[in-house]
C-alpha cells in the first residue's frame, strides 16, 4: 500500500525539525573543537598535564551531566504540558546560553553556560522526536520522517566545523572579546545563528495531534518515571538506557577526542598552531560526512530491515572491528588513514544514535513517550555515556605512549573497544516493537 503524500504543513514541520536537530549537534560538536584553546586560556594549564586533562574531562562531562538531569525533567514536561510548548522554551534557553558562553571570563562561567546550553539541546531532542513521531500516523512516513530529519544532525556538525575554520582564519578581523581575538569565543557565539529561524517559526506550528486529542478528551494519563519500570516496560527501559550509554560512550570517549589527537601526528606537529587547528577541523569534517552517511544509511535501512536488533547490529559489528584500529594505529601513524577512519567512525557511531530516534517512539505509549525517551537519552546517553569522556581523559595519565596525543589515542582505543563490545552484547536483549503503530 502506497503511503499518502506529505502535506505542505508536514513538509514545513520536517524542515523545522531538521534544522532543530542540526542545531543540537552544532552545539554538541562544538565542544571538541574549542575545548583545548578554551581550557588553556581560562585555566592557564598546559596540554598533556594532569590539571589540563582534568578540566577537559569536566568540560565534556559536567554540562552533559547537568543537561541530562534537566533533559529527564524535560521529557516529563513534554508529556505533561505538550510537545510544542517545551520545544519553544528549549530553543530560547539554548539560544541565550550559546551567546553568553562566548563571553566567559573564567572556567566556571564557561561550564555554567555550556550546561544551560546542553539543557536546551537535550530537552529539545526528546520533545522533537515525540512531536515528529506523532505528527505522522502512517508508519512508513513516520520512519522516513524520523530517519531523514535526524540525518540533518550531521549537517550541524559540518556547519560547526565550517564555523570554526572561519573563526580560526578570520578571528583577527572580528571585534575583540575579553581583550582578545581567540577563535573559540566566536565559535561559541555562532551557535545563536541557527536558532533564530526556530525562534520565529516554532511557536506557530501545531501541537502533536495524538497528545492534543488525549488532553482534550481528558484521557491523558499523568506520566511518571516509576511507570517505566513496570513489568511491561522494565526490560525496554534498562536495555535502551544501557545501549544509549554505550553509543554515547563511543562518541564522547573516543570520537570527540580526535581534534586533540590530530596535532600530535608527525605530519601535523611541524605545522604552525593555526594550521594544526585547521587540520584538526578538516579531520572533524571527514567524521561529519561519515555521520551524515550513517544517518542516511539508517533511514534507508530502517524501512527495509524489520528486526530492530538486526538493524542496529548492522552498525555495531563493523564498528567494533574498525574503530579501535583507527585510534590505536591510524591516529598515531597516518593523517590520511585517520581521515578515512574517522569517516567510518562517523558512519557506524552516528548511525546508531539515529537508530534511537526511530526506535523509542514505538515502544512507549503516548503519556510516557517523552518520559521514556528522556530517560534513555538523558540518563543513559547524556549522564552515563558522556562520563566516558572523563574516563578517557583520566586513562591518559596511566597508559603508555611517547607523546600526550599518543596516550590520548590509546586511552580512546580502550574506551571505544569496551563500549562497542558492551553495546553489541546488550543488543541481544533489545525488545522488538510489537507493531508498526505507535502504542496508545
Amino acid at each position: 500500500m502506497t503511503s499518502p503524500r506529505l502535506t505542505p504543513l508536514q513538509w514545513l514541520i520536517c524542515a523545522i525539525a531538521a534544522l532543530g536537530f542540526a542545531f543540537d549537534i552544532y552545539e554538541i560538536l562544538m565542544a571538541p573543537l574549542v575545548v583545548g584553546p578554551a581550557i588553556g586560556e581560562l585555566t592557564g594549564s598546559r596540554p598533556g598535564t594532569p590539571g589540563f586533562n582534568f578540566w577537559v574531562g569536566m568540560f565534556f562531562w559536567i554540562p552533559a551531566l547537568v543537561g541530562g538531569a534537566f533533559g529527564l525533567v524535560g521529557g516529563y514536561l513534554t508529556d505533561r504540558f505538550g510537545r510544542r510548548r517545551v520545544l519553544v522554551w528549549s530553543i530560547l534557553i539554548y539560544a541565550f546560553s550559546a551567546m553568553a558562553a562566548g563571553f566567559s571570563t573564567n572556567i566556571w562561567m564557561l561550564l555554567f553556560f555550556r550546561s544551560t546550553t546542553y539543557i536546551g539541546v537535550f530537552v529539545e531532542f526528546v520533545a522533537a522526536v515525540a512531536w515528529i513521531a506523532e505528527i505522522f500516523p502512517d508508519a512508513k512516513q513516520r520512519e522516513a520522517a524520523l530517519g531523514y530529519t535526524q540525518a540533518f544532525s550531521s549537517i550541524g556538525g559540518l556547519m560547526v566545523t565550517g564555523a570554526y575554520a572561519i573563526a580560526v582564519t578570520y578571528s583577527q578581523s572580528f571585534p575583540a572579546i575579553a581583550g582578545s581575538h581567540t577563535p573559540w569565543r566566536y565559535t561559541l557565539i555562532s551557535g545563536v545563528i541557527p536558532a533564530l529561524p526556530l525562534i520565529l517559526i516554532r511557536p506557530f506550528l501545531p501541537e502533536s495531534p495524538a497528545w492534543q486529542q488525549k488532553k482534550a478528551a481528558g484521557t491523558l494519563r499523568r506520566p511518571s518515571i516509576a511507570a517505566l519500570f513496570t513489568p511491561e516496560l522494565r526490560r525496554t527501559t534498562i536495555v535502551t538506557t544501557l545501549m544509549f550509554a554505550f553509543a554515547y560512550g563511543a562518541a564522547f570517549g573516543a570520537i570527540q577526542q580526535m581534534p586533540r589527537i590530530v596535532p600530535g601526528l608527525e605530519e601535523v606537529r611541524a605545522l604552525e598552531p593555526r594550521q594544526q587547528q585547521q587540520t584538526a577541523s578538516a579531520v572533524q569534517a571527514y567524521q561529519e560526512f561519515g555521520g551524515l552517511a550513517g544517518r542516511f544509511l539508517l533511514a534507508f535501512l530502517a524501512l527495509r530491515i524489520l528486526s530492530r536488533q538486526r538493524l542496529i547490529r548492522t552498525f555495531q559489528i563493523p564498528g567494533l572491528i574498525i574503530i579501535p584500529f583507527v585510534f590505536y594505529y591510524a591516529a598515531t601513524n597516518s593523517l590520511e588513514l585517520t581521515k578515512w577512519g574517522m569517516f567510518a567512525a562517523g558512519v557506524f557511531t552516528v548511525g546508531q544514535l539515529s537508530f534511537w530516534g526511530n526506535y523509542l517512539p514505538r515502544v512507549y505509549p503516548t503519556h510516557l513517550r517523552g518520559t521514556g525517551e528522556g530517560f534513555a537519552a538523558n540518563i543513559g546517553g547524556r549522564m552515563l555515556g558522556t562520563s566516558f569522556a572523563f574516563i578517557t581523559t583520566q586513562l591518559v595519565n596511566v597508559v603508555p605512549g611517547a607523546t600526550p596525543s599518543a596516550r590520548l589515542a590509546y586511552a580512546a582505543t580502550i574506551v571505544v573497544a569496551f563500549v562497542y563490545a558492551a553495546g553489541l552484547i546488550t543488543s541481544f536483549f533489545l525488545p522488538e516493537p510489537k507493531s508498526d503503530a505507535l502504542p496508545e
